[in-house]
């Protein structure tokens, strides 16, 4: 899969010391200009569903699980590869100096109609659900959120990349095919 960019914390001045690696699939889901995102109460930002990947879990795999967990996503298919994002976080347990982590990336597609949830306790305390939302809108308000909130974080910049990626690289060809 493709490179998309690596992110390095701000307080990191090396990428020396023990790390561990934390792969995740991500899900890019369009249907012209919307895209299905997980809203967030707690952090107010919208993200791409998707999580990490279970030990001896396919990439793939587990891309598909996620995405049904989070979004109740029926019938995914067309599952093709986008881009890896990587990024180096710091990281103070376990005896690691930090986390590498790597975003697998994947365009498909699913039934309009999403099904039951299956989230996890935090994922629920902290007020996910899954949404329907222009992307547009979703980069207005995640940058909104970055520049306004002390909730911020790598992660809301990831989102907001990428975000800003699927519009330059997938919505104009997604538009047309929707349209022809």
């Amino acid at each position: 899969m493709r490179h998309l960019t690596t992110h390095i914390h701000a307080s990191l001045t090396s990428l020396e010391g023990r790390r561990f690696e934390r792969l995740a699939a991500r899900a890019i889901v369009l249907k012209g200009q919307d895209i299905l995102l997980l809203y967030t109460q707690r952090y107010d930002d919208y993200t791409l569903p998707g999580g990490g990947i279970d030990a001896g879990e396919d990439i793939t795999q587990g891309l598909v699980r996620e995405l049904q967990e989070e979004t109740g996503a029926r019938n995914i298919s067309n599952v093709q590869a986008f881009g890896c994002y990587e990024e180096f976080r710091p990281w103070h347990k376990d005896d690691y100096a930090l986390m590498q982590m790597k975003s697998y990336c994947f365009t498909c597609d699913i039934d309009e109609q999403l099904g039951d949830t299956q989230f996890e306790d935090y994922e629920m305390n902290n007020g996910m659900k899954p949404v329907w939302i222009n992307i547009f809108s979703a980069i207005a308000h995640n940058q909104k959120t970055l520049d306004n909130s002390d909730k911020k974080g790598m992660s809301l910049e990831r989102e907001l990349y990428l975000l800003k990626r699927i519009v330059a690289e997938c919505l104009s060809e997604h538009v047309q095919q929707a349209t022809a």
